[in-house]
């Protein structure tokens, strides 16, 4: 399942820092960017500079300890000079299709047994013609497997996942944001200034050692605020700021507080400031704050693709979590659901990992609900961001991911994908 919650009040800290609910679920599942020649033309800081300040980061990470306790002074690069980033968003289109209903699939049951884990397989009953004899012979071919067999902490909710989960399939498409919006409600606003913002924030996210679902929420609310209201660029790192805060109050347990993210923003804004653009936030969500993003449905997926190995690779749950927050930075991937998003950076992380077997099976069908043919053009532009072939330097998610304790999935590539693996 996806977050799960403490159950004691007495929460047990890690590495002095109380266990979140995202926290305990990664655990326990393991375990563009501006060209060269245009870095130059951004010289001037916007709102007399916006800078990522060196500062003691008053939480202990969840992994392991910092290397260094100050971090060096990161400028956010001037977002005004518009037309000279536009080549570093061209990811591919795609329509959304309408989720196909399926229904479930009750037979027969038998236990497999891996060398770690004990998983139910799904049989389905096929006639099957022999040539050589001419008679057809009913046989028992195993379809999927069966990820929920093997919980037996109640607490985990197993038993409801398929439910929670397609509630979530339609809330993603209740709650989310125009792909157009830019077009549609922006004028001084650009998708380029969202993306130095969005590669400012994951800065802000590594400084305060905040949990991925705070970063993904964070994008999730200042894109669904820019839907729907008219931004000046001088505001919009206030408004990344604010989104990071409201995320980080329903995520963490441990909150920054607003003097925290004034001050990391070089007291740019006053708090006054923030607790304005706060409430303006929460009004416009009607005070909805939590929906589907890609990270809600990685999780599933990552177990449903890791089902059928008896030892699973956190190389490749590190890939797949690399990849799918690259499409933050995109503005095209708004066109995506983000269930096609995490389906994709499994599919594109089982490529790269593995080209001697197909990076999608019944199991990943099942519980993804998409065919390989469903993923094509989602995962032609997921690989273009892997290997930036628009030569594009907004690098705070790959210098992130190029860290050993991530197992250095920046630097990986991966082949041409074939048109016979859709």
């Amino acid at each position: 399942m996806g977050k799960e919650k403490s159950v004691s009040g007495n929460t047990t800290p890690l590495h002095g820092r109380p266990v979140t609910r995202a926290i305990v679920s990664a655990l326990r599942a393991s375990s563009k960017m501006i060209t060269s020649s245009e870095v130059a033309a951004t010289t001037t800081q916007i709102n007399q500079g916006l800078v990522l300040r060196s500062k003691n980061s008053k939480r202990t990470a969840l992994d392991e300890k910092k290397a260094n306790a100050h971090k060096k002074q990161a400028v956010l690069k001037d977002i005004t000079n518009v037309n000279s980033y536009t080549s570093c968003f061209n990811a591919a289109k795609i329509q959304v299709e309408n989720i196909k209903q399926k229904k479930k699939e009750r037979a027969s049951s038998s236990m497999v047994e891996s060398s770690s884990a004990t998983s139910e397989v799904t049989y389905e009953k096929v006639e099957v013609w022999s040539k050589s004899t001419g008679s057809s012979t009913v046989a028992s071919i195993p379809k999927f497997v069966d990820i929920d067999s093997d919980d037996k902490d109640h607490l985990l909710c197993c038993l409801y996942a398929p439910e929670i989960y397609n509630n979530l399939r339609v809330a993603e498409l209740k709650r989310r944001p125009f792909p157009d919006f830019m077009e549609r409600t922006q004028r001084d606003v650009t998708q380029t200034m969202r993306g130095i913002l969005v590669d400012w924030l994951v800065e802000v996210a590594e400084e305060y050692t905040l949990v991925p679902d705070t970063l993904y929420l964070t994008v999730y609310l200042i894109d669904w605020y820019l839907h729907g209201n008219y931004m000046e660029r001088q505001r919009l790192q206030l408004l990344g700021i604010t989104c990071m805060l409201i995320a980080s109050k329903y995520e963490e347990i441990c909150a920054p507080r607003i003097e925290e993210f004034c001050f990391i923003s070089d007291n740019a804004y006053t708090g006054d400031q923030v607790l304005e653009m706060e409430s303006l936030v929460v009004k416009h969500s009607s005070f909805q704050i939590y929906a589907p993003t890609p990270k809600t449905f990685l999780r599933r997926f990552l177990r449903a693709a890791q089902a059928s190995h008896p030892n699973p690779s956190q190389e490749m749950e590190f890939l797949a979590n690399y990849l799918t927050e690259l499409t933050l930075l995109d503005y095209q991937f708004l066109k995506f659901l983000p269930s096609i998003i995490a389906a994709s950076a499994i599919f594109l992380a089982n490529w790269t990992m593995n080209q001697f077997s197909h990076p999608w099976n019944p199991t990943l069908e099942h519980y993804t609900m998409y065919k390989a043919s469903d993923l094509k053009a989602s995962v032609q532009a997921l690989q273009d961001l892997q290997l930036n072939t628009k030569g594009c330097l907004l690098n705070s998610i790959r210098m992130k991911y190029r860290q050993e304790k991530f197992k250095c999935v920046a630097v990986y590539t991966s082949p041409k994908l074939h048109d016979k693996l859709f």
